[in-house]
């Protein structure tokens, strides 16, 4: 590198110093902002249902909100809109065009529920109660034949509800 290559180097460097400030051991490495609580939370619901909230919901209770909320995007039923397909699809992963939905991919129903509790509705999200998440967990169930129409999902028996494609992950241990 040419002295004069160095020295245009030297502004760009000073530059990012300003920004992300001297860096000593003792502080973090400053790759972002600390997570707020309920991130934390969500990223720490666990497949047997430990990290899940308290609230409660069927799918009786779903259907009206999924009617609210989630049908303009994802068509009657969770069957297809705008947006992905949310139910239907069994036994079709092993087809050149799988359709990968609730029913046919996912394979834990607390994964469910924290995906809807996080980032959906899409234009709005957060906006759901824990209740309301459950309920809407417990429809998404009831359309892909997982779980009764009257089946109260909560902290406890949402953990222990088996998805079709449950033995279809191999867990990766860090």
């Amino acid at each position: 590198m040419s002295t004069s290559s160095a020295r245009r180097l030297i502004p760009v460097f000073a530059s990012l110093l300003l920004i992300i400030g001297p860096l000593s051991y003792a502080e973090s490495p400053m790759l972002g902002e600390r997570p707020a609580t309920d991130t934390v939370h969500d990223a720490s619901i666990l497949p047997d249902g430990q990290g899940l909230p308290p609230g409660s919901g069927n799918a009786q209770l779903g259907s009206r909100i999924y009617q609210q909320h989630c049908l303009a995007c994802h068509g009657l039923r969770g069957q297809g809109g705008l947006n992905d397909a949310l139910s239907g699809g069994r036994d079709s992963l092993d087809q050149k065009t799988p359709l990968k939905t609730v029913g046919s991919y996912w394979p834990y129903a607390t994964t469910v529920f924290a995906y809807i509790r996080k980032a959906m509705p899409y234009s709005t999200p957060g906006i759901l109660s824990d209740s309301d998440v459950y309920a809407l967990t417990a429809y998404l169930l009831f359309e892909n034949g997982i779980v009764s129409e009257t089946a109260e999902l909560d902290a406890v028996s949402l953990g222990k509800v088996v998805m079709p494609n449950q033995d279809g992950f191999i867990p990766v241990y860090r």
